[in-house]
């Protein structure tokens, strides 16, 4: 299935009103699909400026922001607007606060309204050697309402991402590890900007598999923290890097936790021994597809 099928299945684009964040040159959704406000860190000219250097970025292609979140909370940057859905693609990662954000998306989306997303995971990315991300440092960074990444983040990030990281060699068992990209002094060097100065380093704040991210998911919602269920998930494809959850607003947190649950169950362990032991692609799709019936019947 083509991620942006699986971006936008089940929603109704000739009537829904949507956002999305972060889209940069490559919108999930365009304005010829329906209704959508898209929004970013940054205005357009902005961005245009940040990345005129960057050859991932063509900046003429870049969509229209019609909201900037930063400065003020994003109900107020897209002036009191309810919408039906919010996308985000390979957006959750980079957030400081992660439970703050999640309770923002959730003060703009109508009474069922979801959140769309699609999650790098870790074992496929350059994020491969760096530890999973812990509830302790999420709470952490609420706590403190982070507006700029936190310094464990910031040094796990700089010391650990790595080169030269294949996915589809890392799924057949033929990558370890890739290239160191920073130094030491690089890791230290950069948290002390941030501590000292404030700076913004993007980094990635959190580090996920589709069961690390359930897990976190299920104890916020446990705890009152996340009043969002788990309604879809598509675990990591076989030569991709990325996994994708539907979340719907939900009042009940037994409830929500519960679908968290069924996530964190559904999601395929598929570390490096099942890789090199040869399992062919059908079968790790046949499994995959089987959990994820599990996971929407229950």
């Amino acid at each position: 299935m083509e991620r942006k099928v699986k971006l936008l299945s089940g929603l109704n684009m000739s009537t829904a009103i949507g956002v999305e964040i972060g889209a940069l040159c490559r919108p999930v959704v365009s304005r010829a699909d329906g209704t959508v406000y898209y929004v970013d860190h940054a205005s357009t000219d902005e961005l245009r400026q940040k990345y005129k250097s960057d050859p991932n970025v063509d900046i003429d292609a870049l969509v229209h922001v019609d909201a900037v979140w930063g400065q003020q909370s994003l109900s107020e940057a897209l002036g009191g607007k309810c919408v039906d859905y919010v996308i985000a693609s390979h957006v959750v990662e980079h957030v400081p606060d992660l439970v703050g954000w999640f309770t923002e998306l959730g003060a703009i989306l109508k009474p069922d309204g979801q959140l769309r997303l699609a999650v790098p995971d870790k074992r496929f990315t350059f994020d491969l050697m760096r530890e999973e991300s812990r509830l302790s440092d999420v709470l952490s960074a609420y706590v403190v309402h982070a507006r700029i990444p936190q310094t464990q983040a910031i040094i796990d990030h700089v010391i650990n991402v790595r080169y030269d990281v294949s996915a589809g060699a890392i799924w057949l068992g033929q990558q370890a590890n890739g290239r160191p990209a920073h130094t030491f002094a690089d890791a230290i060097a950069t948290a002390r900007d941030a501590v000292q100065n404030g700076s913004y380093h993007d980094v990635h704040c959190w580090v996920f598999t589709p069961s690390i991210f359930a897990r976190i998911c299920r104890q916020l919602a446990e705890n009152g923290l996340l009043r969002m269920s788990c309604i879809e998930f598509f675990d990591t494809e076989r030569n991709e890097l990325e996994f994708h959850v539907h979340m719907q607003k939900c009042e009940d947190s037994e409830h929500a936790a519960q679908t968290w649950k069924r996530m964190e169950e559904a999601a395929l362990p598929f570390d490096a021994q099942a890789r090199s032991a040869g399992m062919s692609g059908v079968l790790i799709k046949l499994r995959t597809v089987a959990r994820r019936m599990r996971h929407l019947l229950r």
